[in-house]
């Protein structure tokens, strides 16, 4: 079956730690026009979801599509949903493409469309293998586990598994630790009943969104990329990015 896709990219303003980030400029464009420009390279079918008429009529400068969202939204998820329901387009299989993520490259959003291929596939998820301890023990990095057939068993912010009888130095010799890239996509009605479920106790144990998910049953494949991003979460990182750049 050929499945139909569409990569909506949520977008705010009022950013806590980066106000104003999807118009910060990297190297003469905005953040937000070079995630959209990465993601056209694979479709047409690209929105940016903005709760920010600025952002909005950025978007529309460039001649991209631009939908307005409630400000009330606690998630990306339940904006891309509230999004995906004003779009004229039926589209079997939503990508949430984050905002403030420039280098996202063709190939990843490609991956996670093959996810698709297989029937079991609700959720896909993009991973990467950690390439030292100390990313691994950064909190701020989840890691993912899977079962046999690359369905994820769990995120976390703490090391796991725990390599038993090894010094710590050497769990990256003894296990392939997996990163987890925050990009996603779900199959249209899946996406809307998720956004629907009440916020699960390992969520909010771990800050974690899609462990509401994987708590309420839903199953997550999870495909291997080699290629890492660099997300801008504050100005030192896009001044970090403006360096990777010129570089």
């Amino acid at each position: 079956m050929r499945h139909t896709f569409a990569v909506v990219i949520p977008a705010r303003y009022a950013s806590t730690r980066f106000p104003g980030k999807p118009l910060a400029l990297l190297a003469g464009k905005t953040i937000i026009q070079r995630v959209y420009e990465q993601a056209r390279q694979v479709t047409e079918a690209v929105y940016v979801a903005t709760d920010d008429e600025r952002i909005f009529d950025h978007v529309a400068s460039f001649c991209g599509q631009a939908i307005m969202t409630s400000v009330a939204h606690r998630s990306g998820t339940d904006r891309i949903e509230e999004a995906v329901e004003k779009i004229d387009t039926a589209y079997d299989v939503i990508i949430n493409l984050q905002g403030d993520e420039p280098f996202v490259r063709p190939s990843h959003i490609e991956t996670l469309c093959h996810c698709f291929d297989d029937e079991r596939t609700q959720i896909a998820t993009l991973g990467i293998p950690f390439g030292s301890m100390e990313e691994v023990e950064n909190p701020n990095s989840p890691k993912i586990v899977t079962d046999m057939d690359g369905y994820a068993l769990y995120f976390s912010r703490s090391v796991i598994p725990y390599v038993r009888g090894n010094e710590r130095g050497e769990w990256l010799s003894r296990f392939p630790f997996v990163r987890h890239m925050g990009i996603y996509a779900y199959r249209r009605e899946v996406l809307s009943a998720i956004t629907k479920l009440a916020p699960s106790p390992l969520e909010q144990a771990e800050s974690l969104e899609q462990l509401r998910w994987l708590q309420h049953g839903y199953k997550i494949r999870v495909a291997m990329t080699e290629f890492s991003t660099i997300g801008i979460d504050t100005p030192e990182d896009l001044e970090r990015a403006k360096s990777f750049l010129e570089h």
